[in-house]
């Protein structure tokens, strides 16, 4: 029997407050009106409940890309990153996202193909997690400058779990590091 039981129950319940922590959120956009598209997406980022803040970079224009590599042929994305201090487990977090994109008209009808909007997960905290539905902290964000330059742009200091500084990150894939 644990400890807490065997205490036995006076009626008052104890509130924990959970700590609130900085997740990462990549928002791209390749079809429809993208600027307005990801405009309101970070304003339904802003409403979610056990939200407290929401920092989002300027979008950036970037080519898309495909499984084989970049398609300049491919509708261009904008891209930015939101900061979101947020109460949320990242399980819940993530499927609030993905009702986002929803809601945004995404369709998931082919791997990395153009979409009205996605978002990713890129990092929650310092957390890692191996899980295939939750794979934190991302696995290709330190491949991708549509997502470290942005990131940068909104905290110049960032850190990617597993990575190091974004920047440090972001220099190596340019090839200047």
């Amino acid at each position: 029997m644990s400890r807490r039981l065997a205490e036995g129950f006076d009626g008052a319940t104890p509130h924990a407050e959970h700590a609130s922590v900085e997740a990462v959120v990549a928002l791209g956009a390749n079809l429809g009106d993208r600027a307005a598209t990801m405009a309101a997406a970070i304003d339904d980022l802003r409403r979610l409940p056990l939200v407290d803040a929401v920092r989002a970079s300027e979008p950036v224009q970037s080519v898309a890309v495909k499984p084989d590599g970049p398609d300049a042929s491919a509708p261009a994305y904008l891209n930015a990153v939101a900061l979101v201090t947020t109460r949320l487990a990242p399980s819940v977090l993530l499927s609030y996202l993905h009702a986002v994109e929803e809601r945004h008209g995404r369709e998931r009808r082919e791997r990395w193909g153009d979409r009205t909007l996605d978002l990713d997960l890129i990092a929650y905290g310092d957390l890692r997690s191996e899980d295939p539905a939750l794979l934190l902290p991302h696995p290709r964000a330190a491949e991708r400058d549509f997502v470290l330059v942005p990131w940068l742009a909104v905290d110049p200091d960032a850190t990617l779990p597993g990575t190091g500084r974004v920047d440090a990150a972001l220099a190596r894939l340019r090839g200047q590091g």
